[in-house]
């Protein structure tokens, strides 16, 4: 059978005193230590999360911003194709014969002595 272990006592010394004391300021140290960097650490963590947050709306926006460009983009090429035509049109209607040949082929107008025979369609013809 195991006999009980007695309680070691102390021997109560100066350097026992000394070696107590050096022993409980490693101990505080280590404690402090402990605290500092723990809070370093939160502070690096709140620093990273709200740098990371702040990273991810930029993303975000970046992201909006590239498809308005794109859109705004595809509209102005559209426009553009769209001034083209328009200013092509605006060249053809400054000529005269294109004026001339529009009202000739819309509403049947005619040169002099020239005449003007109306033929059916072959729309009406299939009827």
């Amino acid at each position: 059978m195991a006999r009980p272990e007695k309680p070691v006592t102390k021997i109560k010394s100066s350097y026992m005193n000394h070696y107590d004391a050096k022993q409980e300021r490693q101990r505080r140290r280590k404690k402090r230590l402990f605290q500092r960097l723990t809070i370093i650490g939160l502070a690096f963590l709140v620093v990273f999360g709200v740098m990371f947050t702040y990273h991810i709306k930029q993303r975000a926006q970046q992201a909006e911003i590239e498809k308005q460009h794109e859109e705004l983009t595809n509209k102005m090429d559209g426009l553009e194709n769209t001034e083209d035509a328009l200013s092509e049109e605006i060249d053809l209607l400054n000529d005269e014969d294109y004026i001339l040949d529009i009202a000739r082929t819309n509403y049947f107008l005619s040169k002099e002595g020239e005449l003007i025979i109306q033929t059916e369609d072959e729309d009406e013809r299939a009827y």
